[in-house]
């Protein structure tokens, strides 16, 4: 990838909220996504957009998270129901970022499951890997929304070793939408340096 298409890709990762959106047909194992999600996963978008096998994806992922990922996917598979998780891509433009899915399994009339579609945000910049995370304990963030975000993710994590399927939800309900408001306000401050 060139210089101007790394810079290209960052910068529309930075404009956005919500990286992207995928939709996964389980019983065919066709995963299909948008540009900015093939991309994050250093996939081509043309291929993404026709529809690759998960493994396709699971690839760009971290090889140090791959198998929990792998592993979250198969259990929400196997139960129907969503998750919500944190994890690390090789992206193509050859930078390591964080990423926070959340994605939704449906199941068919007979209880099978049929279809998953879910959504990413990056949260590099709030995370930028496992000791700048615990870090911050130590030196609180300047702004009231990332002290939220850092409480949050240390929420996400101790709820999730619990079997308490409702607070996990509300707690991925309120880490995703911290997520946006961060975003929101970082797009504010770039709009206003450039005015």
């Amino acid at each position: 990838m060139s210089k101007a298409s790394q810079f290209g890709l960052q910068d529309a990762i930075d404009r956005s909220d919500v990286i992207g959106h995928w939709t996964w047909e389980i019983a065919e194992d066709r995963l299909y996504t948008d540009a900015m999600v093939a991309l994050l996963f250093g996939v081509d978008p043309a291929r993404a957009e026709a529809g690759l096998p998960l493994d396709a994806f699971l690839e760009g992922v971290h090889r140090e998270d791959r198998e929990k990922t792998a592993e979250i996917i198969a259990r929400s598979v196997e139960a129907g129901h969503s998750y919500v998780q944190e994890y690390r891509v090789h992206s193509a433009d050859g930078a390591t970022r964080w990423v926070l899915a959340r994605g939704l399994i449906k199941l068919d009339a007979a209880g099978r499951p049929w279809r998953g579609t879910g959504f990413l945000i990056d949260i590099t910049r709030n995370r930028a890997d496992g000791d700048a995370a615990d870090a911050a304990w130590l030196a609180p963030a300047a702004h009231p929304l990332e002290q939220a975000a850092e409480h949050c993710l240390a929420a996400r994590r101790a709820i999730g070793e619990l079997a308490e399927p409702l607070l996990r939800n509300m707690t991925d309900m309120l880490l995703l939408e911290i997520g946006r408001r961060l975003s929101r306000q970082d797009s504010d401050r770039r709009r206003a340096r450039l005015s």
